[in-house]
């Protein structure tokens, strides 16, 4: 399986470096992940879990010392909601939704020292069930982005398969990313990676290893680990290749940075996906 995946004719890698909770080591990891050989970098302007300056930091000194070109990197972001964020706003909080999505973008341009931007994702829909005026709003502000082609492709993160269905029914411009914290308790998310699949949208895991500690350890996945001479997690993360999703890790660890990267290196058999999709 090739670390690029063919979208629109441009070349997407497949696995992506996630850049929450880093904090003051968000320069240093993001820099080392380049460094390691992720081309794909996901963040989101919102301060409370991520330091998207930081971010913008690590791959303007990639660029300057000639580790990658801006045109090797796959860069996404996100606009998040008033609820989402902590006193350090992006934009002002009296503005309207679209005023506040121009200028959370702009701001991560900014951030991010560059020009445009791959992926533009809404971090959430404003409420649990459905979707509301502002959600509608916030998409038709990212549509007018898409439109100024300072955006590649629009995305959205922590939606159900009813709102995105909602939401793909009715948008100019669909989703062309779902990104989705994935628990195997849940059939690994099936239900919104079915309508995924069915709807050329790309599938975004995240959490595969943090939110799955109990699949980690089981038995099953360790004899499949066993049997290829790999760790569980290099397994959950060619399981999650397997299946069509697009990872994203977060280690702070050279190492397994180097280790998720080898999951390109080895296939599992249809049997053993088969067994990690009901290892649950």
């Amino acid at each position: 399986m090739s670390p690029t995946l063919p979208i629109d004719g441009f070349a997407v890698p497949r696995f992506l470096y996630g850049t929450a909770w880093k904090e003051d080591d968000t320069r240093r990891l993001t820099a080392l992940a380049i460094h390691q050989g992720f081309r794909g970098i996901d963040t989101a302007n919102q301060r409370k879990h991520y330091y998207e300056a930081a971010v913008g930091e690590a791959i303007a000194a990639a660029i300057a010392d000639r580790v990658v070109a801006r045109r090797d990197l796959f860069l996404q972001t996100k606009f998040t909601f008033r609820d989402g964020q902590d006193h350090r706003l992006p934009y002002d909080p009296k503005a309207s939704i679209a005023k506040q999505v121009e200028q959370s973008f702009e701001r991560s341009l900014a951030h991010l020292q560059t020009n445009d931007i791959d992926s533009f994702v809404l971090h959430g829909p404003s409420q649990s069930d459905g979707l509301g005026g502002d959600d509608w709003a916030a998409w038709t502000a990212m549509e007018a982005l898409h439109a100024s082609q300072k955006v590649r492709w629009l995305g959205v993160s922590n939606v159900s398969v009813e709102q995105l269905r909602l939401l793909c029914d009715k948008v100019r411009v669909r989703p062309r990313f779902v990104q989705n914290r994935c628990y195997a308790s849940r059939g690994w998310d099936r239900r919104v990676r079915e309508f995924c699949k069915a709807n050329d949208i790309v599938y975004q895991g995240f959490s595969l290893l943090t939110a799955n500690r109990a699949v980690l350890a089981s038995a099953e996945l360790k004899r499949i680990a066993q049997r290829h001479g790999r760790t569980p997690a290099q397994i959950v993360f060619r399981f999650a290749l397997d299946v069509g999703m697009m990872p994203l890790t977060g280690t702070t660890s050279a190492e397994h940075m180097r280790a998720d990267l080898e999951t390109f290196e080895f296939q599992l058999s249809t049997e053993e996906v088969a067994r990690i999709e009901a290892v649950s």
